[in-house]
């Protein structure tokens, strides 16, 4: 049984954001602070990823770990009401994930997850995401150069 009124509990539910949220906007911050331009929410690639590089040909995904089940996190609990329900749904999100993840890299894709609660620590997190895409712009560098016949 549910503790608020089906109403109360419908307008919580509302409130319940899918874009911008705290820790999106907490990695976008950062990066864009450290200098990387980056595009939001692109609806032309699966699962609209929430940062996007287009030169450097990578995806981020900044999720919920409730939402998208992290395995082994204690944030990814199961509500007690209407367990058939809620199985389903998390069941259906994680399958859209990894067909998304999936159709991405077989286009050519890089893709990151972060999950919301390695934001927790954020500085360790961060910094890691941090030396990812300085290696693949490294890489992309590394690439054009090859690509345009020039020794490095």
């Amino acid at each position: 049984m549910d503790v608020v009124d089906p109403l109360t509990r419908s307008r919580m539910m509302s409130g319940i954001r899918g874009k911008n949220t705290r820790p999106e906007l907490m990695v976008r911050r950062f990066l864009h602070a450290h200098g990387y331009r980056f595009r939001v929410h692109r609806k032309d690639l699966p699962g609209n990823p929430d940062l996007v590089f287009p030169k450097l040909k990578v995806c981020i995904f900044v999720h919920g770990c409730f939402w998208h089940r992290h395995p082994g996190c204690r944030y990814a609990t199961n509500p007690k009401t209407r367990p058939e329900f809620w199985n389903d749904k998390f069941q259906k999100n994680v399958a859209r994930d990894l067909t998304n993840t999936g159709s991405l890299e077989a286009a050519g894709w890089r893709v990151i997850i972060v999950w919301e609660c390695q934001l927790k620590n954020d500085e360790q997190t961060l910094a890691r995401l941090l030396s990812m895409l300085e290696q693949f712009r490294q890489q992309s560098v590394t690439s054009a150069k090859a690509s345009s016949g020039r020794a490095t």
